[in-house]
């Protein structure tokens, strides 16, 4: 589903105009960003919950190449699925 698309089904769903879903979900996506960037959970009982993990500074090989390169340390977006979610996607799993 493209930003788009997402934007019309979410406009559609709440009964309100495509720009109203766009700032709601702009918004939405900012506020996660800054939270999960001060090293806050976001978390939406039923989906889940977005954090961040520290990856730690490792060393790797250019493909091109084979050179050693050290690949700095970095923060990555994780989202965790709550068990409810896990439970629609996988109906049949017990």
């Amino acid at each position: 589903m493209t930003k788009a698309e997402l934007i019309e089904e979410v406009a559609k769903a709440a009964d309100c105009s495509k720009a109203d879903a766009e700032r709601t979900l702009a918004a939405f996506f900012e506020l996660v960003v800054a939270s999960t960037k001060k090293g806050e959970k976001v978390a939406w009982p039923g989906f889940g919950a977005f954090s961040t993990t520290n990856r730690k500074a490792r060393t790797g090989r250019n493909p091109q190449t084979g050179a050693t390169v050290t690949v700095p340390a970095s923060t990555a977006m994780k989202f965790t699925a709550s068990s409810t979610l896990k439970a629609q996607l996988n109906p049949n799993r017990k």
